[in-house]
């Protein structure tokens, strides 16, 4: 049984549209010259939205998407980003051949009618 026959209807809806803002997020990296290396990467810290490689970089990318690249810029709280940056060691840990790479958190903006905001070092992991 799929995990959203059961959900409220507003959550199937988020869940799609998430679908659809990774998937334009991971498009609009790809034209940028980026490999996408792992999407939706899950882990008991967190999860990932997208890894991706651009020569000796990984970018691990958060997507959000709102009704106006605003309100998804705000979206990226604190505490979202600390689990992001601990499902990124996990990752590094399942992945040891990317550990010399300089590493980066990204945030992917999406919105109806705009094209998508890329921001390079959305914030960083150190303490």
């Amino acid at each position: 049984m799929a995990k959203t026959e059961n959900a409220a209807p507003e959550r199937v809806a988020a869940f799609r549209t998430g679908l659809s803002a990774e998937s334009r997020a991971a498009a609009f990296l790809i034209a940028k010259g980026y490999r996408i290396l792992a999407k939706r990467f899950r882990t008991p810290y967190g999860e990932i939205d997208l890894v991706a490689r651009r020569r000796n970089l990984i970018a691990f990318v958060e997507v959000k998407a709102r009704a106006s690249l605003d309100e998804a810029a705000y979206a990226v709280t604190p505490r979202q980003q600390q689990r992001i940056i601990n499902a990124a060691q996990a990752w590094l840990m399942a992945h040891p051949e990317h550990a010399e790479f300089d590493m980066r958190f990204d945030a992917m903006l999406i919105a109806p009618r705009s094209l998508p905001r890329h921001l390079l070092a959305a914030f960083d992991a150190s303490p």
